[in-house]
């Protein structure tokens, strides 16, 4: 039956959306941003180029993200945004029809969440929809083995949330989500050049200064940043420096936040699967875990090792795709609507 069927995993991203297809890897890779001109309704571009236009834009176009906090916020522009994608993912043609598509949720999105995503898979051209947790398959593109009873530890950190779970025998046992990620970081980033500096700068440099110089644990040389605003005052354009300490001040808050909330669940793991957790230690994935001195700060709060998954941005894609290679024995529908069937039974 997967002879002719096109077979995709769908990483859908509140800042990235990623697709993996069956036996050919990951052949989209593009920021989840769209977009449109306001008088036709035409999309006018997708991916990369929509998000240079940022910020850029004339009044009769508008360049946006339609997922917020890991959910989708305008379906519509969802919708097309994933046509345009999947088409690219998986051409038409006569040996190919629509594709089965795996999609990953964050673990705390309600069922109403999970219908929307459905809908607006099926809408862009998916014949059949499956969900998968994101810390599952986060972990599956980690190469853990959570096949045997032995936990292991997820924490994701993405775009529009901080995903974190205790898994084991293939299954979440314990799992939290926040919204608490790396668009906590650019806000702040945001926020503290216009009180402190009186600057205001855009999503797109405050991520600039995020990757170039942003920590979350004290580094042991200061780097600095040229960085060009518009003065809040004048409006004229105005350019300063910024170091890395004054960053780490910024960013620290929301780091701890996540870090808080990794010790809030070990507090709600059973005793032997932290045991399990102490010894094959956390792991991370996601764009955010990339930042600076993220292990280090969730080692120091928890007591527990801390490593990065390889390559850290496609980790949960991976999973999607591996999920691939069962997607005959997958339930379709929402997530939490089979959970309450299961446990029914």
């Amino acid at each position: 039956m997967r002879l002719f069927s096109n077979d995709l995993g769908v990483d859908l991203g509140t800042s990235n959306i990623l697709i993996y297809a069956d036996k050919k890897g990951i052949v989209v890779r593009e920021p989840s941003v769209v977009a449109v001109d306001k008088n036709t309704g035409r999309i006018l571009q997708v991916g990369t180029e929509a998000k240079n236009m940022l910020g850029r834009t004339p009044g009769n176009v508008v360049a946006m993200h339609p997922l917020k906090d890991g959910v989708i916020s305008d379906h519509v522009m969802t919708v097309r945004m994933l046509q345009v994608l999947l088409k690219r993912a998986a051409p038409k043609g006569l040996f190919n029809p629509k594709p089965r598509v795996v999609i990953c949720v964050p673990s705390g999105v309600t069922e109403v969440q999970e219908r929307t995503v459905i809908n607006a898979a099926i809408e862009a051209g998916a014949r059949r929809v499956y969900l998968i947790e994101e810390p599952l398959a986060a972990a599956m593109g980690a190469n853990l083995d959570i096949r045997g009873p032995r936990g292991h530890m997820v924490v994701d950190i993405g775009g529009g949330t901080t995903d974190i779970a205790v898994l084991s025998l293939n299954g979440v046992a314990v799992s939290s989500s926040i919204k608490v990620a790396g668009d906590s970081f650019d806000d702040a980033i945001i926020r503290y050049m216009r009180r402190w500096h009186g600057v205001i700068i855009g999503k797109v440099t405050a991520e600039d200064i995020k990757i170039k110089i942003g920590c979350v644990d004290e580094r042991a040389e200061e780097t600095t940043m040229t960085v060009r605003g518009r003065d809040a005052k004048s409006g004229m354009p105005r350019e300063l420096t910024l170091t890395s300490t004054e960053i780490y001040e910024v960013l620290r808050r929301p780091a701890r936040q996540i870090a808080e909330e990794v010790l809030s669940v070990l507090e709600d793991t059973s005793p032997e699967l932290v045991s399990d957790i102490a010894e094959n230690g956390i792991t991370l994935t996601g764009g955010g875990s990339q930042l600076g001195g993220m292990c280090a700060l969730i080692e120091k709060r928890t007591g527990i090792p801390c490593a990065m998954g390889d390559d850290p941005d496609s980790c949960v894609v991976y999973g999607c795709g591996k999920s691939l290679n069962w997607i005959n024995h997958m339930k379709e529908g929402p997530v939490n609507y089979a959970k309450k069937r299961a446990m029914r039974s």
